[in-house]
């Protein structure tokens, strides 16, 4: 699979799977929780929660329901330049 099929999404950053994963594992510690907990909590096996954090594909509900197990959700943004704010930004009064 290309480089451009692994992409997640993009916010200032682009982020393909095995970044996801190393962000994931930082969160997963930061809320203080061992992959066992997150597996048990999102109703998956803890290799699986391994698969993720090592990048490898895992499906849409598989990653949704360990983002969740967090206490974290997912979101897609626009990464398309609004005109009409960046106009009002740079044409206002300071």
């Amino acid at each position: 699979m290309t480089k451009s099929a692994n992409m997640l999404f993009m916010n200032n950053i682009i982020l393909d799977l095995k970044t996801f994963g190393q962000m994931f594992r930082k969160e997963r510690k930061a809320v203080g929780l061992t992959q066992a907990q997150v597996a048990i909590n999102a109703g998956l096996r803890r290799e699986t929660i391994i698969k993720l954090e090592s990048g490898a594909q895992v499906d849409a509900n598989t990653l949704i329901q360990a983002v969740a197990a967090l206490g974290k959700t997912l979101a897609i943004n626009d990464r398309r330049v609004d005109y009409d704010n960046l106009n009002e930004a740079f044409n206002e009064d300071h």
